[in-house]
């Protein structure tokens, strides 16, 4: 098990460069199936959750080659039609093989996904959707086996939430089946256009517009050079991490049109932020003010998953933050955590308020999911004195060379590999 030993109490200075966004990286992976020859996809960033896809994609019989630039898929040899229950329990991200299954071989066998434990998720959207273009559904066991015996066909899919895991299944499942399909109220994620963008760049028929997304089956895709869009949520995490320690960053490669609603908070905050092209300048103050209601919602609303790294930096601001969690049951495993530190944190239900303490003291911690392991880094950079972070597994899941970026811009952190 390894830990990171973080020293807090210095100031961010310097540039940091944003990966690709693991988030859209999973479902274009689970995309290259459709394709009838390779795909390249740069800036495909070296995380636990993308090797995950691709010890799938290489069972289900691609080939697949991991460089430093990115992923090459070979599609041609797929030979499978199942994902064993150990695969599939790495990430909750897998499900989103299933449309891409359907549409490539007609059939689909595999469990219940794991991931980060974050209350319940269910695939019933996903389903319930696969049902309307002529999938067969069974369930027992633990394990779901679909069929599409005459093949997919398009249909009309009204979403009771705008899921982005049922969004893109139904997507992966449209772009080869028969006719039209249409998405209403459908996920408006940036990661829904930039799965949209690289399936249209391969060949797919889709437009886009007012949570429609409506998509003409085609015969064939083909393979393509496809870059992943830049990753928001460490974008939103290396911001937070430079308010919460009084710090001026600028980060290169990002898409500043994607982070609206973080802006928002991190101004109520009191930082000076500058947007530019593709380049984003933090200066944050040197305490940083309360933010009266964070509320997280579907884009363009704030990112549930921005949510815990932004409730660290809340703690030692001045005065009262509140925040409300909409998208999930169980997202504030962390503030137990954040506690053991010193922070003023009170939850109930949905909601948490956070009482802003003018110091936060070094301690041993524990990540407890992906964001929330993100939060106790942002919260021990600002503390004071030395704080130790195990389970970092869950950070290698979402943050590529988190602590070389963080140490080049002057934090004290290193990692302790150990048993």
């Amino acid at each position: 098990m390894s830990t990171l030993v973080i020293e807090g109490g210095r100031t961010l200075r310097g540039d940091v460069t944003v990966h690709g966004a693991k988030n859209s990286a999973l479902p274009l992976l689970a995309a290259a199936l459709l394709s009838d020859s390779p795909v390249v996809f740069e800036r495909c960033p070296p995380l636990s959750d993308v090797k995950a896809s691709c010890a799938i994609l290489r069972h289900l019989g691609c080939t697949v080659v991991e460089t430093d630039s990115g992923v090459e898929v070979m599609p041609d040899g797929m030979c499978r039609t199942y994902i064993p229950e150990r695969l599939m329990r790495e990430m909750r991200s897998s499900i989103v093989f299933l449309g891409a299954m359907l549409a490539r071989a007609g059939e689909a066998h595999l469990c219940f996904p794991g991931g980060c434990e974050l209350g319940p998720r269910p695939i019933d959207l996903h389903l319930s959707a696969l049902r309307q273009m002529g999938v067969t559904v069974c369930e027992g066991g633990g394990a779901i086996h679909c069929y599409a015996r005459d093949g997919l066909h398009g249909a009309t899919v009204t979403l009771s939430f705008p899921s982005v895991g049922a969004t893109e299944n139904v997507l992966l499942a449209a772009v080869l089946a028969r006719g039209e399909t249409v998405i209403h109220n459908a996920a408006n994620e940036p990661e829904i256009g930039d799965l949209c963008r690289f399936l249209t760049t391969c060949g797919a028929c889709i437009t886009c517009g007012d949570g429609t997304i409506r998509v003409r089956g085609v015969h064939r895709l083909i393979g393509c050079r496809y870059a992943v869009m830049p990753d928001r949520i460490e974008a939103a995490t290396y911001l937070a991490a430079a308010a919460v320690t009084g710090g001026e960053l600028m980060l290169h490669g990002v898409e500043p049109s994607h982070l609206s609603a973080v802006f928002s908070v991190l101004q109520e905050a009191g930082c000076a932020l500058v947007a530019q092209e593709d380049r984003v300048h933090i200066r944050a103050p040197k305490r940083l003010h309360r933010v009266e209601l964070i509320r997280t919602m579907p884009y363009p609303g704030f990112p549930t998953d921005a949510q815990a790294p932004m409730m660290a930096m809340t703690a030692l601001a001045e005065g009262t933050s509140v925040f409300v969690e909409t998208i999930f049951d169980s997202r504030y495993k962390h503030v137990a955590e954040l506690q053991r530190m010193g922070a003023s944190i009170k939850t109930e239900g949905r909601t948490a308020i956070v009482e802003g303490v003018p110091r936060l003291c070094g301690a041993r911690v524990n990540c407890t999911d992906l964001r929330g392991g993100a939060a106790l880094v942002v919260a021990a950079l600002g503390a004071d004195g030395v704080s130790e972070i195990g389970r970092v597994y869950h950070l290698d899941r979402g943050y590529a060379s988190l602590v070389s970026g963080l140490e080049r811009v002057g934090a004290s952190i290193r990692r302790v590999d150990g048993t």
